[in-house]
């Protein structure tokens, strides 16, 4: 009788901390990641950029051990072949084309020319930007931009995919598209660890959370556990818009709408129920019926409050 080894846990942490001076970015985590898809969620300057890059190697831990995919990933770069990651900051040569930054960025795997090329068009065909390949990044909207960085993450078809805030001010369109591939993703075997501050976001991908805040891991387990909590808090949304006024008129028939003001050229809606609301909301920009919309963000106050509750809890 043969037994089938069980996967290695995708990342493991024992005790890890990283500290930046006197200000501590991550406090003796213990944790282990599972195969397949997990969300990250906590708002900004909750840990989740340090944790994700100690989890690609670009820092060391100040106490404590990582491995990834079963290794150390500290002083072993063979193992980025089999890493893909998005980070949050923009970081582009922006007089490069999107083909142009990717295929650079390919050559480093030890591919030919020609290999890194195909590589390139495969990954901006995945993130739907073929038709912007050799368009200047520079020229790019935001939400491009997000996706010409997801496009390098996966152009060498990696083991495991790390994003970090990847939906940020993408429309509505594009986030839904983006989501879509990164569940195909996980069920074509893959392993994503993908981070926000909007618990609709990751609860669209998956259902299996770790839930941070201040360094430390507050919750892991089933995202469904806290929907309940957050749903107890208004929900704010920005919408950047051609027709702003028109779509708050649109709004004002949403019987969850519980307020809405202007700013600039965007709409701020507080909504007590967001799962409808962001429903709603990517059917009017795919119909385009109000023109068209820029992007979609989320501020942290949302998460905010449903973190103050867990910690006096």
């Amino acid at each position: 009788m043969t037994t089938t080894a069980a996967a290695p846990d995708i990342v493991s942490a024992e005790h890890l901390s990283k500290w930046y001076g006197q200000v501590i970015g991550l406090n003796d985590v213990t944790l282990t990641v599972p195969s397949g898809i997990t969300g990250l969620l906590g708002p900004n300057g909750a840990g989740k950029s340090t944790f994700m890059k100690l989890i690609t190697g670009q820092l060391k831990p100040s106490k404590g051990g990582i491995t990834v995919l079963g290794e150390p990933i500290w002083r072993n770069p063979k193992l980025y072949f089999r890493i893909g990651f998005c980070p949050e900051q923009d970081a582009f040569y922006d007089r490069m084309t999107g083909l142009e930054w990717i295929t650079a960025l390919s050559r480093l795997n030890g591919v030919t020319d020609a290999e890194a090329d195909a590589m390139a068009r495969r990954a901006l065909d995945m993130v739907d930007l073929a038709d912007a390949a050799g368009k200047k990044i520079g020229a790019y909207s935001k939400g491009m931009r997000q996706r010409v960085k997801m496009a390098q993450a996966l152009a060498h078809d990696p083991d495991l995919l790390i994003l970090d805030e990847p939906l940020g001010g993408m429309d509505p369109i594009a986030r839904r598209k983006t989501i879509r591939l990164i569940k195909d993703w996980g069920r074509a075997g893959k392993s994503v660890i993908v981070s926000s501050h909007i618990l609709h976001e990751i609860e669209s991908m998956t259902s299996n959370i770790l839930l941070i805040n201040q360094g430390r891991i507050l919750a892991e387990g089933n995202v469904h556990q806290i929907r309940d909590l957050i749903d107890e808090h208004p929900h704010t949304v920005y919408i950047k818009a051609e027709q702003p006024r028109a779509l708050a008129r649109q709004f004002l028939a949403y019987d969850d709408v519980l307020s809405l003001k202007f700013e600039d050229d965007a709409v701020v809606v507080q909504t007590g129920r967001p799962d409808a609301f962001y429903a709603r909301l990517t059917e009017l920009a795919a119909s385009g019926e109000l023109g068209t919309i820029h992007e979609v963000t989320s501020p942290d106050d949302n998460l905010q409050a449903v973190f103050q509750y867990l910690v006096k809890a």
